[in-house]
């Protein structure tokens, strides 16, 4: 066969074994109990070479889970000779420190064989509805307190289920069956991913992936050299501050770019704190990766050859570089902050080349009804999350998405779901108005929501929200986004962290923040303004004030726009 068509074969099968890994996704999707995999698709899924390198992911899935599983899979390697595995068998782990970052991440491993060898190695995490614990409260002091710890454990042993682990597993959930239903979905997607592979090496007639892994990991490289090639070298440092738990939380990151590699260090952020909201650096490296990347080759299949050339350090002890027994169930508090962190950073070493701040950390509710934790008998027993978020920054070409969860990428749970499932009741599911910062570019906006309890019954909600004392920041004489907050009907204000009990008869107010605008507002499109009006986004105050445009009677005012604009 000649190097042209070697070539040709070799991408189909690297296309192949990306679908692969994305049935892998939707196999665990369709069988997985728990809504925030079934329906958010808070998970990741992946296949690896002999050596532990990811060679393909699934499109389905988070930053946060994929590229930390990257690196749980070398824990397991350490862990697990494979001269050891057999066909049949699987492993487990949610070590937040070998894992994915907190315990409710459930992280399986599956050696994959094809004619009794050892070709390859399928991963795939999912966060379950129940780990024990405190719940996904990040009121914890310690790791101890945030639920059941599984180290790297055999979970299957040549087709048989280990039966006592799982009845470990199920005396620490409250709900465990959906935890016992996600652990056989996780099993299953990758039992999906090993025979798929074991059908496409019978096809193409491979005795082993080697030669695949190599081409993919080459080819991924050298695009990886050529694209960072294309950027300006130096070492620029950027710096954010965000709300925090009881304190403000800065983080100081510090990107430095050479003719082949990529670093970024957060020396001089905040250190560790005591609440439940520090970040293991294994998630760290995840999400700061995943932004380095966003900016250097958005089109680029991720891999193992795209990790290895952006390096992320921080000192042990930061906030960033959490150690055991930190408590970190709301890492992702700190570690979907990165992203932006880092593209402050090339925004200062190539202006305009990076968005304005998002809304980062979801904003999604976590609400439950389990007696030990409202200290009400009587109400419906449920434990919830609804996935929603505000507004993404402004692109420096395109306005920022609303309500849209960069850069975790999970999908909004639809209310109905919630509805149907729990008590809850969602009175109010609305864009919010004039939230999105304002710029030539607009920031995205945030949602304004109302939730109740259909029964006579209070209420918990494991609250975990940032942006409400440091809203997102606009680039280039772009506006802040609008700042969250969280309440009650009544008038109370919530802080926006921690475990709140809602009486009973008492309605959640929440308003979450918008993403920061990129550019001048006065330099926006007055007829781009003018749209946003009539669809609600922009209130003719904010057009006037704001953008200088006039609008009367559903039309530009031309003239009075004109003399508007003029005076600064």
């Amino acid at each position: 066969m000649s190097d042209y068509f070697q070539k040709i074969r070799d991408q189909v099968m690297w296309d192949r074994l990306i679908a692969l890994v994305e049935e892998q996704a939707r196999t665990m999707m369709r069988v997985a109990f728990s809504t925030v995999v079934r329906e958010a698709g808070d998970l990741s899924a992946g296949v690896f070479n002999a050596k532990g390198e990811m060679l393909a992911q699934a499109v389905t899935g988070t930053p946060g889970h994929v590229n930390s599983m990257a690196r749980s899979v070398m824990h397991f390697l350490a862990a697990i000779p494979p001269e050891t595995m057999k066909p049949g068998d699987s492993y487990i782990t949610n070590d937040p420190w070998k894992g994915t970052g907190h315990l409710f991440d459930l992280t399986v491993f599956t050696p994959a064989f094809h004619k009794g060898k050892l070709v390859a190695f399928f991963a795939s995490t999912a966060h379950v509805a129940d780990i024990g614990g405190n719940g996904p409260s990040p009121d914890s002091r310690d790791v101890f307190s945030e639920g059941l710890f599984i180290p790297i454990s055999p979970l299957c042993v040549a087709g048989e289920m280990n039966k006592l682990l799982l009845d470990i597993m199920r005396a620490n959930s409250r709900e465990p069956d959906k935890l016992e239903g996600d652990v056989y979905a996780l099993v299953a997607c990758n039992e999906a991913g090993c025979n798929r592979l074991g059908k496409m090496m019978d096809e193409y007639g491979l005795s082993d992936i080697t030669a695949l892994s190599d081409h993919i990991l080459t080819s991924t490289d050298r695009s990886m050299k050529e694209a960072i090639a294309k950027l300006p070298k130096g070492k620029w440092t950027n710096t954010m501050r965000i709300d925090g738990f009881d304190e403000p939380v800065d983080f100081v990151a510090t990107l430095t770019i050479d003719d082949e590699n990529i670093h970024v260090d957060f020396t001089g952020s905040s250190p560790m704190s005591k609440w439940g909201i520090n970040c293991p650096i294994c998630y760290a490296d995840a999400y700061t990766t995943f932004g380095v990347k966003c900016i250097v080759a958005p089109r680029l299949a991720h891999n193992h050859a795209v990790r290895s050339r952006i390096h992320v350090t921080a000192p042990e002890g930061t906030i960033v570089n959490a150690p055991p027994p930190a408590p970190v169930t709301a890492r992702a508090v700190i570690g979907q902050m990165l992203p932006d962190v880092v593209f402050g950073c090339f925004d200062k070493a190539q202006p305009g080349l990076a968005p304005a701040e998002g809304t980062d950390a979801s904003w999604s509710l976590r609400l439950n009804g389990n007696p030990g934790i409202t200290g009400h008998r009587g109400g419906t027993n449920f434990m919830a999350q609804s996935f929603q978020s505000g507004g993404m920054g402004a692109h420096p070409k395109k306005d920022g998405l609303a309500a849209t969860p960069f850069p975790s990428g999970v999908k909004a749970i639809a209310i109905e779901i919630t509805e149907a499932m729990t008590p809850m009741v969602f009175w109010k599911k609305e864009l919010r108005r004039d939230s999105g910062g304002a710029g030539k570019r607009r920031g995205g906006l945030g949602q304004s929501r109302e939730v109740a309890s259909r029964e006579a019954a209070p209420f918990a909600l494991f609250a975990r929200f940032e942006r409400v004392d440091h809203p997102a920041r606009g680039r280039h004489a772009g506006h802040d986004g609008a700042a969250g907050t969280l309440g009650l009907q009544s008038g109370k204000k919530l802080k926006p962290k921690g475990t709140h009990v809602i009486p009973a008869g008492e309605k959640l107010m929440i308003e979450m923040p918008g993403g920061g605008g990129f550019g001048d507002p006065r330099e926006r499109d007055p007829a781009e303004v003018l749209a946003d009006v009539r669809d609600g986004f922009v209130s003719l105050e904010a057009a006037r004030d704001v953008y200088k445009v006039a609008i009367r009677d559903g039309a530009i005012d031309e003239a009075s726009t004109q003399q508007l604009r003029a005076t600064r």
